[in-house]
């Protein structure tokens, strides 16, 4: 798909990643609405990219783990925009860390991670089923591939929004509508940093986990990869290709798989 002349909404663009990925697709000609629970962010980020008011960027505040907010959103994107052709999926949480997380820290977790998605995708399919086309993204992450030490809510729900996204490709897809999973490491954004400013040992190594793991990227780098990824259709985005041999050894020998993460924990712990 090419996305010139056509309307994007992106979830959690108040900056990091949605952000990075909102401001390439204003770049690459596209019209888009940029939704976050930070509204002066998200404001702020759109002024950015439309400094002249033309249209080509929207901000608004929305919780869009809540589903009239969803449909708000969808319903001004295309009252104001157009016909929502992509839909990127990208407002995250970290959760808590450890088995300490009560009902209501998981609860939020599923509601922002993975059923978020479900809520968008039964909004929008019916209607990009009647006009042939649509592009859904999910930002996932590569602890839905692999997991996330430290951190049960985080690794659980991205596992989620992985297996959402290929089932909603191997349903729709030969329908007209496509699907792409991001599954970045580490991505310099403030969600990145949230376990060492949690002020627990579990915490701190989940972050000591994702930057000790490989290159701590730019989310302008990411918004790269992500818009080559949609270019070509494909489902699977990695920003960090080492990803792929890490899946691969985990799928290949799940067991000694499992006994190298319990090392690499035990040197995190060990500082």
């Amino acid at each position: 798909m090419q996305v010139e002349g056509k309307v994007a909404v992106v979830t959690g663009a108040g900056g990091g990643i949605g952000a990075a990925i909102a401001g390439s697709l204003v770049a690459a000609g596209a019209k888009v609405l940029l939704a976050d629970l930070d509204g002066d962010a998200v404001h702020r980020v759109a002024s950015e990219l439309d400094p002249t008011g033309k249209g080509s960027a929207l901000g608004v505040r929305a919780d869009v783990a809540d589903n009239g907010e969803i449909r708000d959103l969808l319903d001004r994107a295309e009252r104001e925009l157009g016909p929502v052709a992509l839909y990127f999926a990208n407002a995250g949480i970290t959760g808590a860390p450890g088995l300490d997380a009560d009902e209501s820290v998981w609860d939020r977790a599923f509601d922002v991670n993975i059923r978020a998605h479900v809520r968008a995708a039964q909004l929008l399919v019916p209607r990009w089923l009647d006009r042939g086309e649509g592009y859904f993204v999910s930002t996932a992450s590569a602890a839905g591939l692999l997991t996330q030490i430290g951190s049960a809510t985080y690794s659980v729900t991205k596992h989620a929004a992985v297996g959402f996204a290929e089932w909603l490709s191997v349903t729709y897809g030969d329908k007209g509508i496509r699907v792409s999973c991001l599954c970045p490491m580490g991505v310099e954004t403030a969600l990145l940093r949230e376990g060492e400013r949690s002020g627990t040992g579990l915490g701190d190594m989940a972050t000591r986990a994702v930057t000790s793991a490989g290159k701590v990227l730019e989310p302008s780098e990411v918004a790269e990869v992500v818009l080559a990824a949609i270019a070509e259709e494909h489902f699977l985005i990695l920003p960090h290709p080492e990803v792929l041999d890490m899946y691969r050894y985990k799928g290949a020998d799940y067991d000694r798989w499992i006994a190298g993460m319990r090392r690499f924990q035990a040197k995190l712990a060990d500082g």
